[in-house]
């Protein structure tokens, strides 16, 4: 499955939140979503930076991407 594009707007849900309500079993995602929950930066960057950390492991990550324009 494809990622969306950086400019989709689900990135930027997931940057403002979203990610807690993402379902992951994955510790490394796990741990990305509480870094991004104590990140003090701007949603923007934030975003830049999901969208890199799902660019680079699509292929293992194809679970949460689904889950992605959901809700």
């Amino acid at each position: 499955m494809a990622i969306p594009l950086p400019t989709s707007p689900c990135w930027q849900k997931l940057a403002n939140g979203g990610l807690a309500a993402l379902r992951t079993n994955n510790v490394a995602t796990q741990m990305l979503i509480k870094r991004m929950e104590r990140s003090t930066a701007p949603a923007a960057q934030k975003a830049a930076e999901i969208h890199e950390y799902y660019a680079k492991w699509e292929r293992s990550l194809a679970d949460e991407i689904v889950q992605f324009n959901r809700g």
